[in-house]
């Protein structure tokens, strides 16, 4: 009898003590999404495959990491028991993901498998201790900025876009940032294209110089649009920008670094990430002081026009000839053995000039920017070309030239 107690009482214990909470499918789909992200196509270690859950005060805490980049987020819950566990996120999104029922239960069952249970719902998945899963520390502060978010956002969507997608050279898979005299300063160069973006800022700071690493800077602007987005009351479409609703302070990001890592948060989301060592190189020997030549194009009709042609430039090294005279603008591409195109665009400006540019590298520009009007300045056929935006002065993007093509 004494016996039959004593294991009653010890079950009981490991029951009640098991995590146990329930929350939003919403919530619950949108946060595991987000941390999802920082989960990498190969994993070295099979724990990197996984999502750590815990369960603590009135939150749940999803984190996933590629040992790189790491992203943690919370949410509201009702929490019966606290606990942790990590989940292979596959497994745990395919539940998720697929379910209609607006609320879900989990729970921890025979120690490391969680039991989701819904209206219409049922599945137990095997997982592993939270011990056996990375731990990802906060950063070390040593200096430290606090963004807006809205100009932040700006800056990321027309910086990011021109660094190297290659880590041949590490220094230009990421994204310099500089911070100076009131003034964050952020590049990005392949070497055959740049972006320049001077965010004006606020308050004191120390002198900040680091190159961050693109990816983190990329989950970060897909943060904010999807942020911009709700308070726009748009709905993104996109699966991979869905995530959490987060409540708290969201119009800022705050931004910490040590001398290896960076620790970015909004809200309740944060994303951690190794700084990339090296030296950046100094771009500004490239960009020209002086230009001969001016020309002011209509945004959407440039972007047509190279979106047509690049038909034909991409059989060429994506050659493209621009012609500038007073007034207009001709643009041409190779003969090659699937024909040619050309277009003539009314240009305002000043001095005239011929270089090639690359259709690719163009359309990419083109795409990023939401002016009315684009303004091309160049030298000459060997230099490279400049093109900034009146609706943000701050900002410039280059592209250094082709060789021009035999007419």
């Amino acid at each position: 009898m004494t016996t039959n107690y004593f294991y009653e009482e010890y079950f009981s214990f490991i029951i009640t003590t098991s995590m146990k909470f329930s929350c939003g499918t919403a919530d619950f789909v949108s946060s595991l999404q987000l941390v999802s992200r920082a989960i990498g196509s190969q994993q070295a270690l099979p724990i990197l495959g996984n999502i750590l859950m815990t369960v603590e005060g009135k939150r749940c805490t999803v984190s996933a990491t590629d040992l790189e980049l790491s992203i943690i987020t919370s949410f509201e819950a009702k929490i019966e028991n606290e606990g942790a566990i990590t989940i292979p996120a596959k497994a745990i999104l395919n539940f998720a993901q697929y379910n209609n029922d607006p609320e879900v239960l989990l729970e921890t069952n025979e120690g490391t498998n969680l039991r989701c249970t819904s209206r219409h719902a049922k599945a137990v998945i095997a997982g592993e201790a939270a011990a056996e899963f990375p731990t990802i520390s906060s950063v070390e502060k040593q200096a430290s900025i606090q963004l807006k978010s809205e100009p932040l956002l700006e800056a990321l969507n027309l910086v990011t876009f021109a660094a190297s997608r290659s880590t041949l050279r590490p220094v230009l898979s990421g994204v310099f940032v500089r911070v100076e005299s009131g003034k964050l300063i952020l590049v990005a160069t392949d070497s055959y294209r740049l972006s320049e973006f001077i965010l004006p800022i606020s308050g004191g700071t120390d002198d900040i110089s680091c190159i961050i690493p693109t990816k983190i800077l990329e989950e970060l602007r897909v943060i904010l649009a999807s942020q911009r987005d709700r308070k726009s009351g748009k709905e993104d479409k996109k699966k991979e920008e869905k995530i959490d609703e987060t409540k708290g302070k969201t119009s800022s990001v705050d931004v910490v670094l040590s001398r290896q890592q960076i620790e970015l948060t909004v809200g309740h989301t944060r994303l951690v990430s190794r700084l990339i060592d090296g030296k950046f190189p100094d771009y500004r020997q490239i960009i020209p002081k002086t230009f001969s030549v001016k020309a002011a194009f209509p945004s959407n009709e440039l972007t047509t026009a190279v979106r047509r042609m690049h038909y034909f430039a991409k059989e060429i090294n994506n050659n493209l000839t621009f012609s500038v005279t007073k007034g207009t603008t001709h643009i041409i591409t190779p003969q090659t053995q699937m024909g040619r195109d050309e277009a003539t665009i009314g240009t305002e400006g000043s001095g005239e000039g011929k270089i090639a540019l690359s259709s690719s590298y163009l359309l990419d520009f083109l795409s990023h920017i939401a002016a009315p009007d684009v303004m091309m300045e160049m030298s000459d056929a060997m230099h490279p070309a400049v093109f900034t935006v009146s609706s943000h002065p701050e900002f410039l993007h280059l592209i250094m030239p082709l060789r021009m093509q035999e007419e």
